[in-house]
């Protein structure tokens, strides 16, 4: 869990300035990333009923770097009044002083400005959903300071695009994106918390809040609790869009996944909850494996 490694004093000027902004944007963790794609991708296909067409697919591709990029900048900016006081963070360059506040400022500007131009080439209920998920992105690091529910709003925004893809290929948004969007936010307070857990101590010393505090010795129970309901939404989603036995069969390949996420983490120590964070990337491949299967052989 190292943080980010800062750019050789002797570097040229401009150099430094990108590899310090690629640390701000955290463009060496791809983790944060994948999480986002991958929930984005299931509503792509579900809606699309198989691949998606290929502008759909690379807006949105693209649009998912661009705001997890910019959702890191504002994470960092709203944090730094706690992120030199935490271990993970403190190498972060707005904790160290690297970069100003006003410079994180203007990448997050300029990478939402470009997600915006993306967005644009979409039909008008995908670009006005696209307002929605601006708000969610800027306002989610705020919320650690005022509830202990932060990482349920980190699922809402985090599977914000699976509306969104349904409204940029269907047109609109029906029921059955819904409950994906759902089982979206199950899956995303699961796996954050678990990346609360990497820095409950330094949060509770902080006046920081998380479902890690939340939860308590009770964390493992509320972490089984979500994955259920994770899962069961996506049952839902399968049964509802009659899919075949591919899906079933990546359901039950996350479903193992998860298990070995709560056997490494079941100790609590902070390194094996951040490798069962990690490992969720996986939980998403396995999920969109086994419902692009089930779409091709039924197409």
């Amino acid at each position: 869990m190292p943080s980010p490694a800062v750019p050789p004093a002797d570097e040229p000027a401009w150099r430094r300035r990108l590899r310090l902004y690629w640390a701000l944007v955290r463009g060496d963790r791809p983790i944060g990333w994948l999480l986002l794609l991958w929930p984005t991708w299931w509503g792509l296909w579900l809606a699309a009923g198989g691949v998606p067409p290929l502008g759909v697919l690379l807006v949105f591709t693209l649009g998912v770097w661009l705001t997890r990029s910019a959702g890191c900048v504002i994470n960092d900016y709203a944090d730094r009044w706690l992120d030199p006081h935490v271990e993970r963070t403190r190498g972060r360059p707005l904790a160290t002083g690297a970069v100003s506040a006003r410079e994180a400022l203007a990448v997050f500007a300029a990478l939402m400005l470009v997600a915006f131009a993306l967005v644009l080439t979409q039909n008008r209920l995908t670009v006005a959903l696209s307002v929605v998920g601006v708000f969610l992105a800027a306002s989610y690091p705020y919320l650690k300071r005022y509830t202990y529910l932060p990482q349920v709003y980190l699922g809402m925004a985090f599977g914000w695009g699976i509306p969104m893809g349904f409204a940029a290929v269907t047109g609109g948004v029906p029921p059955l994106a819904w409950v994906l969007y759902v089982a979206n936010i199950f899956w995303a307070t699961a796996y954050d918390t678990w990346y609360a857990m990497v820095d409950r101590d330094d949060d509770i010393r902080m006046g920081a809040k998380s479902t890690a505090i939340l939860f308590g010795e009770l964390d493992l129970i509320a972490q089984g609790v979500l994955y259920a309901g994770m899962f069961a939404a996506l049952a839902l989603v399968g049964r509802q869009a009659a899919l075949g036995w591919p899906y079933w069969a990546g359901l039950a390949v996350a479903l193992a996944l998860v298990a070995w996420e709560f056997a490494i983490a079941r100790r609590r120590e902070r390194a094996a909850c951040f490798r069962a964070f990690l490992h969720n990337t996986w939980v998403g491949l396995a999920v969109f494996v086994g419902l692009a299967a089930a779409l091709a052989l039924r197409g």
